[in-house]
């Protein structure tokens, strides 16, 4: 009996060492390259609804399809952000009256995971839905329109008392970086047209670690009882951190316990590349 059992067991797993070998050999890794096409938005201290305000977004995305489940993705993105606040219905954003707009280039590197066994051109494996992670580099600079209607880059005129030698709290304020990282999450639905082109729907969300995506994070520079502002904020630095004039220093201007993110919504038809040899399926 006990060696009847011992063969059974053997039988059991040469059967399903057979079966992965099979398996590996009936799907051959392969690339895809894509074009991304779809619709970008923020949500921070400007906005806290999304699809708010969105801007169109396009980007370049290569996958390398490991198996029938994993895949590995190198992607390069431009997204556009914005808010404004001059025409809002609510009236505290009314009265602060801030608004921004924002260029952000992305590059990431990430890992698909597919719900169901996927494989372009094979009949039994032409759909499934997905998730992917990893980390994202990315580059932004908040704009915002100036009483002459220019639009002025924000970062460098320290809106809210950043590079000056004013304390606030006791502590001075550095300008933040135009560089930072992200961890992008999201997920969607393949579907495999033929055997060399796919339609990718997806939506993805980036997670950051800086909460100036807008330019707005902490309290207002200004001004103080006396009504002056710190010496080193220029006219236009001042106009820019408080448009209406409504404000003092230290009066609350963002939430920075809460960090922005970034999302988009897209599609991307992507094509296999180097099919020169067919596929076996069972």
């Amino acid at each position: 009996m006990k060696r009847f059992k011992l063969n059974t067991v053997l039988l059991i797993i040469t059967l399903l060492v057979f079966n992965f070998a099979s398996t590996a050999q009936q799907f051959k890794p392969n690339t895809e390259v894509g074009l991304i096409l779809g619709t970008s938005y923020y949500l921070g201290d400007l906005n806290t609804t999304h699809f708010n305000q969105s801007s169109a977004t396009a980007g370049l995305v290569i996958r390398k399809n490991i198996d029938k489940r994993f895949v590995y993705k190198a992607e390069v993105m431009y997204l556009n952000i914005k808010s404004d606040e001059r025409q809002s219905s609510d009236t505290i954003a009314l009265n602060r009256g801030l608004h921004f707009r924002s260029p952000i280039y992305e590059l990431s590197g990430q890992i698909e995971f597919n719900f169901l066994p996927y494989q372009s051109g094979n009949p039994l494996y032409t759909w499934t839905p997905f998730v992917y992670t990893g980390i994202s580099i990315f580059s932004f600079n908040p704009q915002a329109e100036n009483i002459n209607g220019e639009w002025v880059d924000l970062q460098e005129l320290g809106t809210e008392g950043q590079g000056t030698t004013t304390e606030f709290n006791g502590n001075t304020r550095s300008k933040y970086s135009l560089i930072q990282f992200a961890i992008p999450i999201g997920g969607g639905l393949k579907i495999a047209v033929n055997e060399n082109f796919n339609i990718v729907l997806e939506y993805g969300a980036r997670k950051t670690f800086t909460d100036y995506l807008d330019d707005v994070s902490t309290t207002y520079a200004g001004p103080n009882i006396n009504g002056s502002w710190p010496v080193e904020m220029s006219n236009l630095a001042q106009q820019m951190s408080d448009p209406n004039g409504t404000h003092v220093k230290d009066e609350q201007r963002g939430n920075p316990d809460k960090k922005d993110w970034y999302s988009f919504a897209g599609i991307t038809l992507s094509f296999k590349l180097n099919n020169n040899t067919k596929d076996c399926y069972p």
